[in-house]
């Protein structure tokens, strides 16, 4: 007999049921929340994997079709690689949960969450975020949890829970907040410009929720939880630290990982790794472990001369910026190009407009979302950080910082009527070191602008980072971090936004999570940061968005006819439409209410498909004066072709002034002739006339 948990959460019931299913995982939970059905299992490999100094953790988010009643689309009638959301929910499964397993721990470790069900009022994701943390804490894995996380939407200034999707929908603010029993360990944010102290207000309003869940999962781990299994530890001993000490004094580490210069570095630790080899040369145990414990030693004092010295590795203060700068259409062609450089990570990103019959097209589990027209990528290319590799397309880290781009970045876009294109920034990372995601928000930022699309305002990003000490109050946060800071320190605070407020956020880190005085301080400090970006860089190079698009994107004409003429303008199989695109050139899309685009790069072709289109949807008037095309000949007068599908006769009598014998004594198949209508015969159909034409 299975055991059941129930607990009510932002006014829905979550229920967690326990030796039902998947019984031999290390740890299994089926979730329900509403009618949204999630498994989750965490397992855990008997071993160790050898010959790795990481703790090899997967996660992974399975979105099944059947979960919405739908087929997947395609030829291949099954689910095929995951979906960007299901990479960006295994994603910020991971984040919080990372830090929380042992240091020295290297057996496998793999939390399944399987999407069975979806109630679009209760989010699988944040369904999937809460049974991953469960199904670990009662498994024998070990984990320092529980955690609990909570979304968190903004409604007419109001906070609401777990948004449903009409919530969802109308919100401000898509945060999402995990949290341990005491810190904030995970911030995710999207936000329509929303101020720096909401923000830190709904980020507590969310950290005290899930303070009621914790209390919910411990309640579950007292009763099901497994003792927790012992594991071959691959701390590095303090024997081999010592003896490094003795070949590599602690001033020769520092001199080693003091500078700006990212290879110089580099090279200088390939030195020290040389030596440290050389003396160690004849002790096997040393020597397996002393990649471990060469970075284990770099940390070590790249954190002491941050926190105790206030020295960085490249001589800057705590809160100063690395040299900015930055340049729009540095790329020729392309509809819009700006680059960003700050310090030694450089972005170039280009933008590409279309029509919206681009956008991309979305088959997943969220219902109302089937498709979006502004797409951000970001491309991490091996050479940017001087190594080599074979490209193997975008891995789950390109496509999380594309996300995060492109979240920062629609808060400010345009409406679809004010500007109807389908928008596409690329940023290509020529250089990295340190927060090339937010110097991505930088450069796409200036990019738009420079492309004509009229955003409402620039949006710039900055990280900061931080380094602890031995308790909560030994802290110091810094500005603008580089990968080494990064990679050392213990927090990567990404904030981007407009002089208004915060866009996106997205805070990983190492430890067990941050007080809300760290989180304060980084928000302040990537405020300030932000504001420096945007008047002194990003504003000098272009102030704001250009007039109109450039020379080589589409241009588009929009207009609007009776949705029941959209037959007439599409015609047989297509046959009326086509012959319009065929004769100017252009692009049409027509949506079901009749809104009409016609795209091309040439102004007079696509007024002639405007007029042609205009044409075929207008009844003719008594009066009004046309142009056609002679199209067949006939004994008593002639037809003419006015537009694709549209037709009408003059009559012999008035083809011309003086009296003509036969039609062709004036016309040929083909000539192009004006003729005024003179309203409808006694027959009910429209006379025509070019002799009644006015000089």
């Amino acid at each position: 007999m299975y055991k059941k948990y129930e607990m009510e959460l932002a006014g829905r019931t979550l229920r967690v049921d326990v030796d039902r299913v998947a019984k031999q995982a290390n740890g299994a939970v089926l979730m329900h929340y509403g009618d949204t059905t999630v498994l989750c299992t965490a397992t855990a490999s008997e071993k160790p994997r050898e010959g790795i100094d990481f703790f090899p953790l997967s996660v992974e988010y399975n979105e099944r079709m059947y979960a919405v009643g739908k087929i997947p689309g395609g030829f291949n009638k099954r689910e095929g690689k995951a979906s960007e959301n299901a990479i960006l929910t295994d994603r910020v499964i991971d984040r919080p949960m990372r830090p929380l397993f042992p240091k020295d721990y290297r057996n496998d470790v793999t939390l399944e969450n399987l999407v069975l069900s979806v109630d679009q009022d209760c989010a699988p994701e944040l369904t999937a975020m809460l049974g991953a943390a469960i199904a670990t804490c009662i498994s024998d894995i070990p984990f320092d949890g529980p955690i609990s996380t909570t979304q968190v939407g903004l409604v007419d200034g109001e906070f609401v829970f777990n948004p449903t999707a009409d919530q969802r929908e109308a919100s401000d603010l898509a945060l999402t907040v995990a949290s341990t029993k005491e810190k904030v360990i995970m911030i995710e944010a999207g936000a329509n410009e929303v101020p720096e102290d909401k923000m830190i207000e709904a980020i507590f309003a969310a950290h005290e929720l899930n303070q009621k869940v914790i209390a919910f999962i411990e309640t579950i781990v007292a009763e099901c939880g497994k003792p927790k299994h012992s594991y071959e530890s691959f701390a590095v001993p303090q024997e081999l630290f010592d003896d490094i000490q003795k070949v590599v004094p602690p001033q020769e580490m520092e001199e080693a990982v003091f500078t700006d210069d990212k290879q110089t570095r580099e090279e200088n630790i390939r030195q020290v790794t040389e030596k440290l080899e050389e003396a160690f040369a004849d002790n096997e145990e040393y020597l397996e472990k002393l990649s471990e414990a060469v970075y284990q030693y770099q940390k070590k004092t790249v954190r002491k001369m941050i926190l105790k010295d206030h020295k960085r590795p490249d001589g800057r203060a705590i809160d100063q910026i690395r040299p900015l700068s930055a340049e729009v259409d540095l790329i020729p062609r392309v509809h819009g190009s700006a680059m960003f450089t700050r310090g030694q990570t450089q972005i170039c990103t280009v933008t590409t407009l279309a029509p919206l019959s681009e956008a991309q097209r979305l088959d997943g589990l969220d219902e109302r979302e089937t498709s979006k027209r502004y797409m951000h990528h970001y491309n991490f290319p091996s050479y940017s950080v001087g190594e080599t590799r074979p490209s193997r397309g975008p891995g789950r880290r390109e496509i999380g910082h594309g996300a995060l781009a492109e979240r920062a970045l629609i808060p400010v876009l345009p409406s679809e009527s004010e500007f109807p294109y389908a928008i596409r920034t690329v940023s290509e990372t020529f250089e990295s070191n340190g927060s090339t995601s937010q110097a991505s928000v930088c450069a796409s930022s200036m990019s738009l602008m420079a492309a004509g699309v009229p955003i409402k305002s620039a949006v710039a990003g900055i990280s900061a980072g931080l380094v602890t000490g031995e308790t909560d109050d030994d802290y110091l946060v810094l500005t603008d971090i580089q990968g080494l800071e990064d990679f050392f320190g213990d927090m990567d605070f990404k904030v981007a936004g407009t002089h208004k407020g915060i866009t996106a956020i997205q805070m990983d880190i190492k430890i067990h999570g941050l007080t809300r005085p760290i989180i304060e301080e980084a928000i302040a400090a990537t405020k300030k940061a932000r504001t420096y970006i945007l008047d002194e860089v990003m504003a000098k190079t272009i102030a704001e968005p250009r007039p109109e698009v450039g020379p080589y994107a589409p241009k588009i004409i929009q207009m609007q006819i009776d949705p029941q003429k959209i037959g007439d303008v599409v015609g047989q199989r297509g046959k009326t439409i086509n012959a319009i695109i065929e004769e100017t050139g252009v692009k049409i899309d027509i949506e079901d209410d009749g809104s009409v685009s016609i795209c091309g790069t040439e102004s007079e072709s696509m007024e002639r498909a405007r007029r042609l289109i205009e044409i075929i949807v207008t009844d003719f008037e008594a009066g009004q004066v046309l142009e056609g095309k002679v199209v067949s000949i006939k004994e008593f007068g002639a037809f003419l072709e006015f537009a694709p599908g549209k037709e009408g006769m003059v009559h012999i009598s008035k083809i011309s002034k003086q009296h003509i014998k036969q039609v062709e004594d004036v016309l040929t198949l083909g000539d192009v002739v004006k003729v005024v209508c003179l309203g409808k015969d006694k027959m009910g159909r429209f006379s025509f006339s070019m002799k009644d034409v006015a000089q």
